[in-house]
């Protein structure tokens, strides 16, 4: 079964992909991995889509990080840790097309993979985010390199820090520039494709080399903090039965700000 859905429109020039495993809450398997990887490569050559939206399914989440059911095998060295998501967002497959988040319901954990690869964000008032690695046991360290390119410092470690305490209301996110712009409930998709048409309208060229100037701007930040990010994984997560153990546990009480 597809767990990833792309409809695109020829008239206007956008795409909308879909995380469609909304029973999971949208959380990434090995399989949505995949597919991921394969839309984003596609979209490259598809000269028809100029830009694109990328939403979650269900009114839950937009995406909930990697699947704890995943299987990821791991080499027995610090050296040679194999993040699973790494490659999941767009600019990490080399497109360079604009790419619009439609956010409502939870974003969490491995979801800031997409979330810090598109170039704006669009969230509506049911919209929240958190960060649960340190709560687990577990280092944020490629979450934290992204979202600290978009977000004031203080808020990014409060959020990283804070783990699944605290979320972050879509109105606080506006505020700190996370979200671009704030919606009614339902209403993120349709003002990301608004947004979306009117950027595919426009020379294709011109746009897309503003989307690589503008990464550029941020890539040796990313890069550095990803050649550290393997190593403090390694070190700083508890092993896996000690984060089953604490995930298990797992309260359900926490504070919006």
């Amino acid at each position: 079964m597809t767990t990833v859905r792309v409809l695109a429109d020829k008239d206007t020039g956008v795409a909308v992909v879909t995380l469609d495993r909304p029973g999971r809450l949208n959380a990434i398997d090995l399989t949505m991995r995949d597919e991921l990887q394969s839309v984003w490569r596609e979209l490259r050559f598809d000269d028809t889509v100029r830009a694109v939206v990328l939403t979650g399914a269900g009114d839950r989440a937009f995406c909930t990080g990697l699947d704890r059911d995943a299987a990821v095998p791991q080499p027995n060295s610090p050296y040679m840790a194999d993040d699973p998501l790494l490659r999941v967002g767009p600019k990490s497959n080399d497109l360079w097309k604009p790419v619009v988040a439609a956010v409502n319901g939870m974003a969490c954990g491995g979801a800031f993979y997409l979330l810090g690869e598109c170039d704006f964000l669009v969230a509506d008032t049911t919209a929240t985010f958190f960060d649960p690695h340190t709560t687990y046991g577990m280092v944020s360290a490629y979450e934290s390199v992204l979202l600290a390119q978009r977000m004031p410092y203080g808020e990014v470690a409060r959020m990283m820090l804070m783990g699944t305490a605290e979320r972050v209301s879509a109105r606080r996110a506006h505020e700190i520039g996370l979200v671009s712009e704030l919606t009614e409930p339902g209403g993120a998709s349709a003002a990301a494709e608004r947004c979306a048409a009117v950027i595919a309208g426009a020379p294709a060229e011109g746009v897309q080399g503003t989307v690589r100037a503008l990464w550029a701007a941020k890539e040796s930040a990313v890069a550095a903090g990803f050649a550290q990010a393997a190593h403090l994984v390694s070190l700083g997560n508890l092993p896996d039965e000690r984060q089953a153990e604490l995930f298990a546990g797992r309260g359900t009480s926490f504070r919006t700000r």
